[in-house]
């Protein structure tokens, strides 16, 4: 004959034990999304709150408020994760790094400085007079902040586009700024010497068609 207050007694300790787990595998993991320990911590803990269901069901015919199904663990490691100690079988990269470059013509310098002046001082009080803009690289920094910060904020009259591109790489870590000072031009954009470019696509402004082209055509 079975002591069914023992084994309910020892499906909730599993249970507890089970929630110590995943708070402490939560903790450790600190807001980082698909965390392998926080994924097996929550499979054990919502089997044990399973167990614990059925067999709390069977010996007395009540249930909890968890209405939670099994999860296979082995089903589990091969969809989300990898059991400790063997290496993930996911082939595709963690990381992906987007390079990209625009250039642009400036037609205008008063021109350009003029829609940056204007853009800084959107959303100041009336009161307050702003900085002057000076530069044409400031300029487009300004441009850059005071709108999406994309590059289609600078898609304005008083640029003209040309060439750019658009690299796509596979890359080990992802950029430290930390590690790069401010007026480092070339460091944070330098591939590391195990970076897998996977191609790149050339941009190529819009040219207007002239009506002869139009006629032709």
């Amino acid at each position: 004959m079975t002591d069914q207050h023992g084994e309910l007694d020892a499906a909730l300790e599993r249970v507890i034990d089970a929630a110590r787990a995943h708070l402490a595998a939560v903790r450790a993991a600190e807001g980082r999304i698909d965390d392998d320990a926080v994924w097996q911590a929550y499979v054990n803990l919502n089997n044990a709150s399973f167990a614990y269901d059925e067999q709390l069901l069977d010996a007395f015919g009540e249930v909890t408020p968890w209405d939670v199904e099994a999860i296979d663990p082995d089903e589990a490691d091969q969809r989300f994760g990898a059991v400790e100690g063997v290496e993930a079988t996911d082939p595709h990269p963690r990381v992906i790094s987007v390079r990209q470059r625009r250039d642009y013509r400036v037609p205008s310098v008063s021109a350009l400085i003029r829609a940056a002046n204007a853009a800084r001082r959107e959303g100041i009080p009336e009161e307050d007079e702003p900085a002057p803009v000076e530069g044409v690289g400031e300029a487009v920094l300004e441009l850059l902040q005071s709108g999406d910060g994309s590059l289609s904020a600078l898609d304005v009259p008083e640029l003209e586009p040309l060439d750019g591109l658009v690299m796509v790489s596979e890359v080990g870590t992802p950029v430290d700024l930390e590690s790069f000072d401010d007026d480092d031009p070339v460091g944070p954009f330098q591939p590391a010497p195990d970076d897998r470019l996977v191609g790149r696509l050339d941009e190529h402004p819009f040219l207007e068609l002239d009506e002869e082209h139009d006629h032709a055509h």
